[in-house]
């Protein structure tokens, strides 16, 4: 609802709020996500290497296995397991040691000596540092790949039931927290008599209840969402305490304390504020209460920012506070909508200054909300491939396309803003009883004749309380006829019943938004995996001259390595004489050595298949790299030579 309506009386006319302004905000919002650069990874971290790597074939077992990450993450026991190919532990079972340095996060686990030969499966799990769950797994084979009974749970970390709960527990979250700040913000901004009003103080008590029972649920789950998966798990307190100690586990327990000074304000809101009759004594105590709950409000959004999405990667320090004022001004907007939508049905007197008051708020709030998406978009998006080839940039497109619709229908809503009028003071009783006999004027004499004040003769005070009951119901009924009599009042009420069903829709979209892994992320580990284990393009091919000195002992050496990548490769050797014919040698070597990573010589003895050409199958390419080949030639019984030469496998 981002209406403007017109003094009493007047005719609508077209306020600064129009269609143009509408569009503009939703292009600046939709270029926003244009205004992508390379930049480091933005939260959410992924798995970007590991020794040994995914597939390969190691020729001696490694003493431990390393997993590198895209950003830091919490582990504890169990977090890295390795099973070999019966599915028992290969590894000590120790926690994992923290390998990092200042520009890499890698953790490793010891491996078991004298590990025989087989393929092992490493499973991982851990905690990224915006609270969400991660999980994996790969294998690598020592000697020779093998068949294995590994059986990996299907379900990823923070999945099945526990995690249908929580995630249901985090859409209730935001949905109390938009009720809670929005109501109580249109109570103090657009409509101070608002506090009084039953139905509006159960909109702000229920965003209250909701938003702290929300809490204490995930608080509890958190145990088991990020670990078994078992609801059993939510009463252990071993477990509980672990979560106390972690960042999230931290803002569940300030949003509680928070919760509790929220408390507070509802109960000054609606007692003591809307008790207050004088208006300058109201008016500083308006003041008070909107420094308070904003302060709180502010402190309750920052237990999502200090947790998740904006608290890593590249300029937290910024991101947090405008994720604070992205929250603040949904729930500004989206709540204020909720509540003028209840005092729309609920209350027969909502005046057009507190509708116009409220067009103001939500203006303010969309353009909070373009700037601050601009800048979200921009950090956890950063490409054109991010936006339309991730789930998250496609449910960021869908998101767009919702705030797009309900700006669509807040323009409509301004539109019957602009017919409401409010009837002057002292025509109103007048307008009432004309407007009422007119509707019904068998039911208006019958009320006459069952006013107490009106009937002749004493009356029971029983029956008296319950005539002025009745009576009070009938005026309530009556005024609720005329409201609803209203076509402009009518009309608005439709139109933001629309916002508010839409709006229920964007915060479920949001709320999957804040689970998922950012498009900037996601794109950059897909490239880093990439990067180190795609195949090379073809077979691997050498050509290296040598001479040993002696007599005949000028030459060449052709080898091909096919297909060129890790795991096992078909080695073929041919030598050439000076005169360029295959020329037979009494012995031929050939060694590997990756130097970066201090693996071998791998020696490789090839079979002579003809004169002039050795051939060698089965050979093992561990890890991709790059590869130090030496072939040792002997053209007599003293007279050899080893040559080497550098090349790329894998």
């Amino acid at each position: 609802m981002t209406a403007t309506a017109p003094h009493p009386g007047a005719s609508p006319i077209r306020r600064p709020f129009t269609a143009a302004a509408l569009a503009a905000a939703l292009v600046s919002l939709v270029f926003g996500l244009l205004l992508a650069g390379a930049g480091p990874a933005s939260a959410h971290a992924a798995l970007t290497g590991s020794d040994p790597q995914d597939g390969a074939v190691v020729a001696t077992a490694p003493k431990e296995v390393t997993l590198t990450f895209s950003e830091a993450i919490a582990v504890g026991d169990g977090s890295i397991r390795v099973l070999d190919p019966s599915s028992k532990r290969a590894d000590t079972g120790a926690e994992p040691k923290d390998l990092s340095d200042s520009s890499t996060v890698r953790y490793g686990v010891e491996l078991h000596p004298g590990l025989p030969d087989g393929t092992y499966t490493v499973a991982w799990k851990a905690i990224s540092a915006d609270s969400h769950p991660i999980s994996g797994a790969f294998t690598f084979s020592i000697g020779a790949p093998s068949e294995t009974t590994v059986a990996l749970p299907s379900d990823e970390v923070g999945g099945g039931p526990v995690g249908t709960v929580y995630g249901i527990a985090r859409y209730a979250a935001y949905a109390g927290f938009t009720l809670l700040v929005g109501g109580a913000a249109f109570v103090l901004g657009c409509w101070p008599r608002g506090a009084s009003v039953r139905p509006v103080q159960r909109l702000v008590v229920r965003g209250w209840v909701t938003l702290t029972a929300a809490t204490l649920v995930m608080l509890l789950l958190r145990n088991p969402y990020t670990g078994s998966g078992k609801f059993a798990d939510a009463f252990d307190l071993d477990g509980l305490q672990a979560v106390l100690d972690t960042k999230p586990g931290a803002a569940l327990v300030s949003r509680l304390l928070l919760l509790g000074a929220a408390a507070l304000f509802i109960a000054v809101l609606f007692g003591t504020y809307a008790r207050r009759e004088d208006a300058v004594e109201k008016k500083d105590l308006t003041f008070g209460l909107a420094v308070g709950g904003g302060v709180v409000a502010a402190g309750i959004a920052a237990t999502w920012a200090m947790s998740e999405h904006a608290s890593t990667g590249i300029q937290a320090g910024i991101a947090m506070p405008v994720d604070v004022l992205h929250l603040l001004a949904v729930a500004a907007w989206l709540g204020g909508l909720v509540a003028l939508l209840v005092a729309l049905y609920r209350t027969p007197d909502i005046g057009s200054d507190a509708v116009r008051r409220f067009s103001r708020v939500a203006f303010g709030s969309v353009l909070v909300l373009a700037a601050t998406g601009i800048y979200q978009s921009w950090r956890q998006v950063g490409s054109w491939s991010a936006l339309t080839g991730t789930r998250y940039g496609q449910l960021l497109i869908v998101k767009v396309a919702l705030i797009a619709v309900l700006l669509a229908v807040a323009w409509f809503s301004r539109r019957w803003t602009g017919r409401l009028t409010d009837a002057a003071p002292g025509e109103a009783g007048k307008d009432d009883e004309a407007a009422e006999e007119a509707a019904d004027p068998v039911e208006t004499a019958a009320e006459k004749a069952a006013d107490p004040v009106e009937t002749a003769g004493d009356v029971d005070p029983a029956r008296a309380a319950q005539l002025a009951r009745q009576q009070a119901v009938l005026t309530a009924t009556k005024k609720k006829r005329i409201r609803d009599a209203d076509p402009g009042r009518s009309g608005l009420r439709r139109s933001v019943l629309a916002e508010a069903a839409i709006a229920v829709v964007l915060l479920a979209v949001t709320t999957v938004l804040t689970s998922t892994e950012p498009g900037r992320t996601e794109v950059e580990a897909k490239g880093a995996s990439t990067a180190v284990t795609a195949p090379a393009a073809g077979p691997v091919n050498l050509s290296m001259p040598f001479d040993t000195g002696g007599r005949n002992g000028k030459g060449t050496v052709r080898i091909d390595i096919d297909p060129g990548r890790t795991g096992s490769n078909e080695l073929h050797v041919w030598v050439d004489g000076s005169d360029g014919k295959p020329m037979d040698v009494p012995e031929l070597k050939v060694a590997l050595t990756l130097e970066a990573q201090e693996i071998g010589p791998l020696p490789v003895v090839p079979d002579r298949l003809a004169e002039g050409h050795w051939s060698a199958s089965g050979v093992q390419i561990p890890m991709a790299g790059e590869w130090k080949v030496d072939v040792t030639v002997r053209t007599s019984d003293i007279d050899q030579v080893t040559i080497d030469k550098n090349v790329k496998i894998g």
